[in-house]
């Protein structure tokens, strides 16, 4: 935001000096910039007097100073509202909240219950779920039948997020005619980054080509070892790792981000702040720590690298982290969202929780507080993958923001952070 310098204007005060000539030095004009005023001490604009004239002082006594009138402050002009602000501003409580969720479809075809979160609850983000091996052709069938429901009564005319999961090997939702067959991640990595992101350029294109504007991915968790990672349920037992250094996760898992933008599709980072310390898979299990990994940790380094590099989407881990914030799973910690993303990291995006309605993680939590506790935490966007869960989560979300002014301050920021995104400004 701009803000208008204010002017002042300098009046110098003249003392009137009776020459034997009869001259008189000439007042400031009106209107002159700083630059112009002289100062009383400095030299007169009247032309020096001839030599041969003998001056005489008059009995007449020197006018007294004059005193400036006081200048009225100037009040800045107002500022200009965002693209994202105006969004913002022409949408109910209802649609705010519905740009904060991400519901699943099932990528072989949506269930109604998809179709009613995104008709009769405004959610504004989808993503395809599941595997497809139809091809390009029903793919981006599917996506139009998502993106149709779009209108001034669901978003509020406002587009979709369409993301899916496409990180290659056993993490490939779309494939058949038209998708590349993508290898894991370990086995991208031996590309090497300049060819691994041309690689993701070509099968960013793909995406982008059926209407899916973000990838789920690249996964950038360091697992501990190869020896380790067949242990590592959620990570290393799929070769979803770049590697098993830091600085080769961040290489290479941000590459394959970089060929993403390439083809104007939007890469997700994940599983902040690191899945590959774990034993079991948060998805089926519950009661999932990582006992080692701190708030200074080697292991974010790729995170840290990709938020330098602009990215707009983290996802967090749905772990416990003991040694950083013992009571709270990731996506309830505000100490993981708001003093490590948001402070220490920088990021200034979309935080985007990992699965919030199926997970095993959550079974100690009802579907209200975890959506609840997810936004008053600090988090941005929940994704379901039980669209059948929306309502229940979309409403409890919508009565709090009603009855409390803090909650829905937060729940107005983290829809901002989404139209921003969604506007690019």
């Amino acid at each position: 935001m701009s803000i208008a310098s204010l002017g002042v204007r300098v009046a110098a005060a003249g003392v009137l000096l009776a020459m034997a000539t009869g001259c008189s030095s000439s007042p400031d004009k009106p209107g002159q910039s700083p630059s112009e005023v002289r100062s009383s001490t400095g030299p007169s604009s009247t032309p020096p007097a001839s030599p041969s004239a003998t001056p005489t002082v008059s009995s007449t006594p020197s006018a007294a100073p004059s005193t400036p009138a006081p200048v009225a402050p100037v009040a800045p002009p107002p500022s200009t509202p965002t693209v994202a602000e105006q969004h913002l501003a022409a949408l109910s409580l209802e649609q705010r909240v519905g740009q904060l969720f991400m519901v699943a479809a099932k990528a072989t075809g949506p269930d109604p219950a998809t179709f009613d979160a995104l008709k009769r609850y405004h959610v504004g983000n989808v993503y395809l779920s599941g595997r497809s091996t139809a091809g390009a052709a029903a793919a981006a069938s599917v996506v139009s039948s998502l993106t149709g429901t779009v209108g001034t009564d669901t978003t509020g005319g406002l587009p979709l997020f369409v993301a899916t999961d496409q990180e290659g090997g056993l993490v490939q939702v779309l494939s058949g005619p038209g998708f590349s067959t993508m290898p894991p991640a370990l086995g991208q990595a031996g590309a090497g980054p300049a060819k691994l992101r041309s690689n993701a350029a070509v099968w960013g294109k793909e995406l982008r080509g059926v209407g899916v504007n973000v990838n789920l991915a690249p996964v950038l968790d360091t697992v501990t070892s190869p020896d380790f990672a067949p242990s590592n349920a959620p990570i290393g037992h799929f070769q979803r790792e770049y590697g098993f250094d830091p600085s080769q996760v961040s290489g290479l898992g941000n590459a394959f981000a970089q060929g993403m933008k390439d083809a104007g599709v939007m890469p997700v980072v994940k599983h902040y702040p690191g899945l590959g310390r774990v034993v079991p898979n948060t998805d089926v299990s519950s009661n999932v720590h990582d006992s080692v990994t701190t708030r200074t940790d080697p292991d974010l380094a790729p995170f840290n690298a990709a938020i330098t590099s602009g990215a707009q989407w983290v996802m967090l881990s749905n772990a416990y982290y003991d040694r950083i914030d013992p009571a709270n799973i990731a996506p309830f910690s505000p100490d993981i969202i708001q003093t490590m993303l948001r402070g220490d990291a920088g990021f200034t995006g979309i935080v985007l929780s990992d699965d919030l309605c199926s997970a095993g993680q959550l079974r100690p939590w009802g579907v209200a507080d975890r959506a609840l506790k997810f936004f008053g935490a600090g988090g941005t966007m929940l994704v379901c993958a039980e669209p059948s869960s929306i309502p229940v989560m979309q409403q409890a979300v919508v009565q709090r923001a009603q009855a409390d002014p803090t909650f829905r301050a937060k729940v107005d920021a983290a829809a901002l952070t989404v139209l921003r995104v969604k506007s690019g400004k």
